[in-house]
């Protein structure tokens, strides 16, 4: 199988076996990193990373990754590129596409990643959009492959919170992709849009994926090996918006209770991050003070930081999967 070459701009850009290929993949060069016996298949090659919106874990990964494998990234941020400023996505991907053999972007709009890759003669990456995730996702699974208790069963798995994301979007659409026991737990208006659950169910037809959405938690998490979440609010929205948010997800905040209502006590807590589980932000500090939200808002800051919680695993493993991408693609 070879995916020279390949865009990756959204899960669906790969069949379940491609995808299960870059899984293999990583965890083929998380073990030969770890070893120290790692093969450079990328040396001379040079990588365009776009990041119109902030980030930690997606731009080390990238970074990281091409300098292990022996290449270079370059990296334009809002104060070093013209893109939807004064140059296209569509001049910016010619351009970039004459010195560069890849293209990372991660911003707003999932029409801007899709016209970078229509454009450009060199695989295009989404490092995230408000749509999509894929990146995160091969994450996810790696990880949870990594921590499930048996290996031959479907993962089960359930996302607490605005599922109107891209993560809600992506989790449901890989895990019917992968054939795994999807649960979104959400407030009906927070759901995944109608056509991203057609999607996930017309793949969830060909693979035997279950798919549940629900409002009620406890039904939600019941026999789920892993619960996933992720941040209610954002700087920049209006504080009316951040009132309505908080008192609609309430209910959804993963806590012990909401551990414990998995019925295993080996489930897992997974968080893509950055998390407010505790006063040690800005953005933290402000919801506690507001909403009394004292020890933390999506997430608790005791499941944050028990046991059961593998987010730093996840956060590892941005980078193996990321690096998979990138040797699968570019060799």
């Amino acid at each position: 199988m070879t995916l020279s070459g390949r865009d990756f701009l959204k899960e669906s850009d790969f069949t379940p076996g491609e995808l299960d290929a870059l899984l293999l993949l990583a965890a083929d060069l998380k073990a030969a990193k770890r070893l120290g016996n790692e093969k450079q298949r990328l040396a001379g090659r040079q990588l365009a990373a776009i990041f119109e919106k902030t980030s930690t874990r997606t731009r080390v990964s990238f970074e990281v990754a091409m300098r292990d494998q022996g290449g270079h990234v370059t990296v334009l941020d809002p104060a070093s590129s013209q893109i939807g400023h004064k140059e296209s996505p569509a001049d910016t991907a010619r351009v970039l596409s004459r010195m560069f053999d890849a293209i990372e972007y991660r911003g707003a709009a999932q029409t801007v990643v899709e016209q970078l890759a229509q454009y450009a003669d060199v695989p295009v990456y989404n490092g995230l959009t408000d749509q999509w995730h894929p990146t995160q996702m091969l994450a996810d699974f790696l990880t949870m492959r990594e921590h499930a208790t048996d290996p031959l069963v479907p993962l089960r798995y359930a996302y607490l919170g605005d599922a109107r994301s891209n993560m809600g979007n992506s989790l449901l659409v890989m895990g019917a992709m992968m054939g795994a026991d999807v649960r979104i737990v959400a407030p009906q208006s927070l759901w995944p849009a109608a056509d991203v659950q057609e999607i996930a169910r017309a793949h969830a037809l060909a693979t035997g994926a279950r798919i549940m959405l629900t409002d009620d938690v406890p039904q939600g998490v019941d026999g789920a090996e892993f619960v996933h979440t992720d941040v209610w609010v954002s700087m920049g929205e209006p504080a009316e918006v951040w009132a309505q948010r908080v008192d609609l997800l309430r209910p959804y905040r993963v806590d012990a209770a909401v551990m414990a209502a998995t019925g295993d006590p080996m489930a897992k807590f997974m968080h893509c991050l950055p998390a407010y589980h505790d006063q040690q932000t800005s953005i933290g500090r402000r919801l506690a003070e507001d909403f009394g939200l004292t020890d933390g808002v999506e997430v608790s800051h005791g499941v944050f930081e028990s046991p059961a919680s593998v987010v730093f695993d996840q956060a590892e493993n941005r980078m193996h999967t990321i690096k998979a991408i990138l040797v699968a693609t570019l060799t």
